[in-house]
C-alpha cells in the first residue's frame, strides 16, 4: 500500500501545469493501484496518499498539501480518488479485467468518473461552461492514454509470483 502511495506521489509530480487544475500521472497510479492489488489495497493506498496531503507532506499536484486541495478546485477529483481505486480493484476480483479491449474500457470509464465528479466541484467554484472546458475536456485524451497504461501494468504486475491482491 504504500508503494502504491508513493508511486501516486510521483506521479502527482510528472505534470502539465494548466489552471485551474493541472494534468498529471495521479489517475493512472490510482486505478493502477485497485487494479493491481484488489478493492482493500487500492482504496488503502490511495486513503494513505490522500491523508499524506492533508497531514501536510506536499504529495500532491504542484507539491500542494493541507486542507487547501481538499476545498479548492482539485477537491472533486481528489475524492473522486477513493471510489474509483474500489472500482478499479472489484473489476480485477471479479476478472472483468482479464480481456485488454474491455479492460481499457473499464479504466477509460472509471477515468470518466474522476472527470465527472472533478468537473461538478469545479462547476460549483467556476461554472459549468468553464469547468468543462477548463477540467474536463483537456483531460480526455489523456484519460484513454493512461487507461491503455493502466491495463498494461496491472497485466505485467499480476505476472509477479510475490504480488498479492485483496
Amino acid at each position: 500500500m504504500a508503494g502504491f502511495a508513493i508511486l501516486t506521489a510521483v506521479c502527482a509530480r510528472i505534470a502539465i501545469p494548466m489552471v485551474p487544475v493541472p494534468m498529471t500521472l495521479q489517475t493512472w497510479a490510482v486505478l493502477l493501484a485497485g487494479a493491481a492489488t484488489g478493492p482493500v489495497r487500492g482504496v488503502s493506498a490511495v486513503a494513505l496518499y490522500l491523508v499524506a496531503g492533508l497531514a501536510g507532506l506536499p504529495v500532491l499536484a504542484d507539491g500542494a498539501s493541507g486542507l487547501a486541495p481538499f476545498t479548492g478546485p482539485t477537491a472533486g477529483y481528489l475524492i473522486a480518488f477513493l471510489p474509483a481505486a474500489g472500482l478499479a480493484g472489484w473489476l480485477c476480483v471479479k476478472g472483468r479485467l482479464a480481456r485488454s479491449p474491455a479492460a481499457v474500457g473499464w479504466m477509460v470509464a472509471l477515468h470518466l468518473l474522476i472527470l465527472a465528479v472533478g468537473g461538478v466541484w469545479l462547476a460549483l467554484n467556476i461554472g459549468a461552461g468553464p469547468a468543462l472546458e477548463h477540467g474536463v475536456l483537456p483531460f480526455l485524451p489523456g484519460a484513454v492514454l493512461k487507461s491503455v497504461l493502466v491495463v498494461a501494468a496491472a497485466y505485467g504486475l499480476s505476472r509477479l509470483k510475490w504480488f498479492r491482491r485483496a
